[in-house]
């Protein structure tokens, strides 16, 4: 009897790294050719392209991370000398170029802008995503190399999608210099994103899959996805934060904003985009979206 008993957990032990081992690599991994995680097809909209580059003066940065990885940014810089820095962060299975439009409008008003390819994307080194609990760590790191290089720079961070959760824990760990967060369409945590998706996209419940990935993601990243979770440090945040989402986003829920606005204890703004869908909010009223993205910026930095 208990022969059979520890081949049952022994099956089910394997089952479950098995079912947790599939996810972490669809959803996570990127491809051998560098191409974002599979999921990706089913999640990101696969017509968008990567906007034109800015018609700014630019360079390019590196930077080791905590864990050795090589991450590459680039750097554009204003017609005119500034002390005011925008960090701009892409979402998930995207890179750094799919900022571009954004880094556009911030230099035109005079911002010079780092725009990193996280881990795990573009000409970034690294295997696997980790939804922000790797990547806001490197977003810290290249705050801290702008300060290095500029030690009277007003930095701010503006994130999209996975984009804005991995700036909003980035502000929790007080980066140097940083003054300001936008986090645009951001999700509380990726555990319930995913958990939301997995259901939609397999028809599959959250037990055993979630926590089965949860655990998986451990072994193989050294964070869980569970570790991603905005809403778990948001009312650490001291600096002032804008939150933005489209009412109509199918992917990261509009009432997730809700829930990271409350908890956020820093002075807060929010604006909601009718009708905007997931990381949709710039596309469906541009004009509207930077005007109230730079009069926040005017009331809150110097």
């Amino acid at each position: 009897m208990k022969k059979i008993f520890v081949v049952a957990l022994i099956v089910l032990i394997a089952a479950g790294y098995g079912v947790g081992s599939f996810f972490v690599d669809f959803a996570l991994r990127r491809g051998d050719d560098l191409s974002p995680p599979k999921a990706c097809a089913n999640i990101a909209d696969p017509t968008l392209t990567a906007p034109p580059v800015p018609n700014f003066a630019a360079e390019d940065w590196t930077l080791e991370s905590f864990d050795g990885l090589t991450l590459h940014a680039k750097i554009f810089s204003p017609a005119e000398p500034s002390t005011r820095w925008a960090i701009l962060v892409h979402g998930y299975g995207r890179d750094g170029r799919f900022a571009y439009d954004y880094a556009d409008e911030y230099l035109k008003r005079g911002w010079n802008v780092l725009i990193p390819d996280l881990r795990a994307a573009g000409t970034s080194g690294g295997e696997f995503i980790t939804m922000g609990a790797l990547e806001s760590r490197d977003v810290f790191d290249w705050a801290a190399k702008i300060s290095d290089a500029h030690p009277d720079a007003k930095i701010i961070l503006h994130g999209v999608s996975m984009g804005a959760a991995t700036v909003l824990m980035t502000a929790a760990l007080e980066p140097p210099n940083v003054v300001a967060v936008v986090e645009d369409c951001g999700y509380t945590s990726a555990y319930e994103m995913f958990t939301a998706q997995l259901e939609k996209i397999f028809g599959l419940p959250e037990y055993p899959a979630m926590p089965c990935a949860d655990i998986v993601c451990k072994l193989k990243t050294g964070v869980k996805i569970s570790d991603a979770a905005p809403i778990k440090i948001v009312d650490r945040i001291k600096i002032p934060v804008l939150f933005i989402h489209g009412d109509a986003d199918g992917l990261v829920p509009f009432e997730m904003m809700g829930r990271l606005f409350e908890a956020c204890a820093a002075p807060k703004q929010q604006f909601v985009v009718a009708g905007a869908g997931h990381a949709d909010a710039k596309r469906t009223n541009p004009n509207a979206y930077f005007d109230k993205v730079f009069a926040f910026l005017a009331e809150v930095t110097p």
